[in-house]
């Protein structure tokens, strides 16, 4: 699991290194990510999306991008050794270890808003749905859903529910990301509740190792992330009508266990 670690923390340095061109790259993949694309080898997923924006970079991005994508090839295929093994391990011991700590992060939560305020697991437990979407400042698909998420927020207030957004350029409670972040909410007039933690934390390393950006995800009141993350944005009606209905069976969960 340390090596596994490693190495997604490995690819998140070439991501951080050549930030710029990776961030124009993100901006194209989120707008063409689905099911069947996120199922391939991803340094084939990340090749082919460059390939289909190549005339969107300068010759020494380009050339930049494919040195990248030559290294992340071979980070990829010893995590895929890994995962090989964690899921033959997982297999003889009749059951899986790591997907459960996986979705559990927000059990013991703590951060802040935006403004400073202390937040914790309360906001979760409150809820009977937590809508959580990661996004950043530099991302244009991220921005233009900004609106339809803050109207998604007072549709679930209504349900029992809330949006919460974590952009991951604040966390560490860097306040040079917040003041960006908040002027960019404010002018997409977005209110509802931003929150910013340490990355150091578990739930920092899974910020961390997210690359298509915007990334939704649906957490109960017990703070487990429920079903599969949501990639694009929901400003597109076919994502938006999916998200909905596993909102609506996340509720209907939670109406059936307190009964």
């Amino acid at each position: 699991a340390e090596k596994l670690d490693d190495l997604y923390q490995q690819e998140n340095r070439i991501f951080a290194d050549h930030k710029n061109v990776w961030d124009k790259v993100f901006g194209f993949m989120s707008k063409n990510v689905n099911d069947d694309t996120m199922n391939e080898n991803y340094a084939d997923f990340l090749a082919n999306t460059i390939e289909s924006h190549k005339d969107s970079f300068s010759k020494e991005e380009y050339v930049t991008l494919s040195k990248d994508i030559k290294t992340i090839r071979g980070i990829e295929e010893e995590i895929a050794a890994i995962e090989k093994e964690i899921a033959e391990a997982d297999s003889a011991n009749g059951g899986s270890s790591e997907s459960d700590e996986s979705i559990s992060l927000f059990q013991d939560f703590t951060g802040k808003d935006l403004d400073g305020k202390d937040v914790d697991e309360s906001v979760f437990k409150n809820n009977k749905v937590t809508v959580v979407n990661f996004w950043f400042s530099g991302c244009k698909p991220c921005v233009a859903e900004l609106p339809e998420l803050n109207k998604l927020n007072e549709t679930l207030k209504e349900m029992g529910g809330e949006v919460v957004g974590i952009n991951t350029e604040t966390l560490d409670d860097n306040q040079d990301g917040i003041k960006e972040a908040k002027k960019i909410l404010e002018k997409q007039g977005a209110s509802y509740r931003n929150l910013t933690f340490d990355s150091n934390s578990e739930l920092g390393k899974y910020a961390g190792n997210i690359v298509a950006f915007p990334t939704t995800i649906l957490v109960d009141r017990n703070g487990n992330i429920v079903g599969e993350p949501l990639l694009g944005g929901i400003d597109e009606q076919k994502n938006y009508d999916s998200l909905m209905k596993q909102i609506q069976s996340v509720i209907d969960a939670d109406t059936a266990s307190s009964k």
